[in-house]
């Protein structure tokens, strides 16, 4: 009979073990959202040069390449918005609310990169340019 409980107690702690905590969650959730912030931040040069490209550009529809001109500007707007509005929940708050606002952090840095892809790939088109070699954008979790 002891045997069997301590069998029983055995697998729950292997059980336990095996998730990860919720303090491990939160610094994961972390990671991941500021590595997307990192690989997007290694693309602000590139958006600066389209940007110069596209001006010096001479093109017959000049309203294509305006357009393009402010998407690359918002793309970067997008991504100083997002730093300029991140803040580090401390560590006190309770991990389910970090975990929340860890989420949201991602699908608004997920949307800065979206920014970032639709920007480059218009400008790209327009430039008649093939893609430059770059980190990949996208994060999997």
């Amino acid at each position: 009979m002891k045997m069997l409980y301590f069998a029983g107690l055995l697998c729950l702690l292997a059980a336990c073990q095996s998730q990860p905590s919720a303090e491990q969650q939160v610094a994961t959730a972390e990671k991941t959202v500021l590595a997307r912030h990192d690989s997007l931040m290694a693309q602000m040069d590139q958006l600066y040069e389209l940007r110069q490209q596209l001006a010096k550009a001479p093109a017959a529809d000049t309203v294509a390449i305006g357009q393009a001109r402010r998407a690359l500007v918002g793309a970067e707007n997008g991504m100083m918005d997002w730093m300029h509005r991140y803040r580090r929940p401390a560590d006190t708050v309770v991990d389910a609310r970090r975990l929340v606002y860890y989420s949201m952090q991602q699908e608004r840095i997920d949307s800065v990169g979206r920014l970032f892809d639709s920007s480059q790939a218009t400008a790209r088109q327009l430039l008649g340019t093939a893609p430059a070699a770059a980190p990949s954008s996208s994060v999997t979790q």
